[in-house]
């Protein structure tokens, strides 16, 4: 099964590069699992846009968006057995966060990827 991690943290620790050491122990940690299939941080808020919809009314929106109080700074998609095995593996990637980050402060949130559709020659 394969899983996507999101990492969320504040507007401003996702505005700063992470600690080098920080990124170095995660990439211990990729290579000794096996199972990362991609992952990143992402750029800063001010280069998102947002499209939403609403009241049948499609709007796209240029960020950064004054109301965040948290933001998507990066993911991770991992390929495990078991649920158990993706949640071990989500806790000692945040655990480098914690040891590694700084002071870091953020939520990674698993979710369980669907198959999506089949791809066209």
């Amino acid at each position: 099964m394969r899983y996507m991690y999101l990492i969320y943290t504040t507007p401003e620790m996702a505005a700063a590069p992470p600690p080098a050491r920080l990124m170095e122990e995660i990439g211990k940690l990729s290579a000794a699992q096996t199972k990362m299939l991609s992952g990143g941080g992402l750029t800063t808020i001010d280069r998102s846009v947002r499209a939403s919809v609403k009241g049948g009314k499609l709007t796209l929106t240029d960020g950064p968006f004054a109301e965040s109080k948290e933001v998507m700074g990066g993911y991770a998609i991992f390929e495990h057995e078991t649920r158990e095995e993706a949640i071990e593996s989500m806790r000692q990637f945040m655990e480098l966060h914690r040891l590694y980050g700084d002071g870091w402060e953020g939520v990674c949130e698993m979710r369980e990827m669907m198959d999506g559709p089949p791809a066209h020659a």
